[in-house]
């Protein structure tokens, strides 16, 4: 029994002690409640502020980003930019020098017109070595017997259309120098009733004008040389010209004439209507582009001045004269007559 007292004893003062540590314990675990709710609230502010502070260095990292694409993007298009102008560069660069070297061989090159169709290499080589060195010699306006043979094969195989009456080449030589001086066998008779036109190939060779007379309404079998006799009688011809279809070889119908005099051009002109194959032929002067270019303006003018007269003349004060006009006067009113009442009329009867 005295040991069941003890542990009662024992137990209700263990259950006083716990009553009390819990008691004493409880305002401890409240501070620590707080604290954790104050130290919950400064890490989600500090929580907010990382994450804030991550998103802008974020955005700085997609900015640089694209700042860098933006760059490389104007790198790259200007590294095209330069390589395409390169390129362009280098074509400019290239086509000028086949222009300079076209200048230059043109320049170094004879035209030779007129030539009967059984004209070979070996005859126009005889006939120029003597001006200096050959480099090549072709030729031009060959008219094919058959229309599937080309005109190089036709000018190789000698495959001419046998109403082709005669042919065109061009000489080049090996110094410009040797070029100017074959000139001198322009008009010479390389055969009978073929009179060379020789002349220089380079387009800065101005055709004269002045001493050239037009021709129109030419047969179109007309020969050159047929020209020349015509018009033999006006002067020395340096040249004839007869403007042919390049795959015919007919004439078109007009031509030219080139005299070594401006005199022989009046002379020609009086050949106007004059008869050659059958046809009458129109003569006049060769108006230069030029010129024809400015006559419109020019012809229109006169009549602008003429007219500009006409209004002067019709505005003048002698042609019309005005007359001055009179100022209307005020309408005055009839006086009316004084009336004398019948009472006062009667008195003074």
């Amino acid at each position: 029994k005295g040991n069941k007292k003890r542990k009662r004893t024992e137990d209700g003062e263990k259950v006083s002690e716990d009553q009390s540590s819990s008691i004493v314990q409880e305002p401890p675990v409240k501070a620590k409640k707080a604290r954790k709710k104050e130290r919950s609230d400064a890490e989600k502010k500090l929580s907010e502020r990382e994450n804030a502070l991550e998103q802008a260095d974020e955005e700085e990292d997609q900015k640089l980003f694209q700042n860098k694409a933006k760059q490389k993007k104007k790198a790259s298009q200007a590294i095209t930019k330069s390589v395409v102008n390169s390129a362009t560069g280098a074509t400019a660069k290239q086509q000028k020098r086949k222009r300079v070297a076209d200048e230059t061989a043109d320049k170094r090159t004879v035209f030779v017109g007129n030539l009967p169709v059984t004209c070979t290499v070996q005859v126009l080589k005889s006939l120029f070595k003597k001006y200096g060195q050959i480099q090549s010699i072709r030729f031009r306006s060959l008219i094919p017997a058959e229309d599937t043979v080309s005109k190089k094969v036709a000018a190789i195989k000698h495959k001419v259309h046998p109403n082709a009456k005669f042919i065109n080449a061009y000489v080049v030589f090996k110094e410009e120098r040797d070029a100017q001086k074959a000139l001198k066998e322009n008009g010479t008779e390389i055969a009978s009733g073929f009179h060379i036109r020789v002349d220089t190939a380079s387009k800065t060779g101005s055709h004269d004008n002045k001493r050239s007379v037009f021709l129109g309404n030419l047969s179109y079998d007309i020969r050159d040389d047929a020209v020349r006799e015509h018009f033999h009688v006006c002067g020395d011809v340096v040249g004839v010209r007869v403007v042919r279809d390049r795959r015919t070889g007919l004439g078109k119908g007009f031509g030219y004439v080139l005299f070594e005099n401006t005199d022989a051009v009046h002379l020609a002109l009086k050949l106007n209507n004059s008869v050659l194959m059958g046809r009458k032929v129109r003569v006049q002067r060769v108006a230069d582009k030029k010129k024809a270019q400015k006559s419109p303006d020019q012809s229109r003018a006169p009549k602008d001045r003429a007219d500009k007269k006409k209004k002067e003349k019709s505005c003048s004060n002698d042609s019309f004269v005005g007359e001055k006009a009179t100022p209307l006067k005020k309408t005055t009113k009839p006086k009316r007559l004084k009336t004398i009442p019948r009472s006062k009329a009667g008195k003074n009867k």
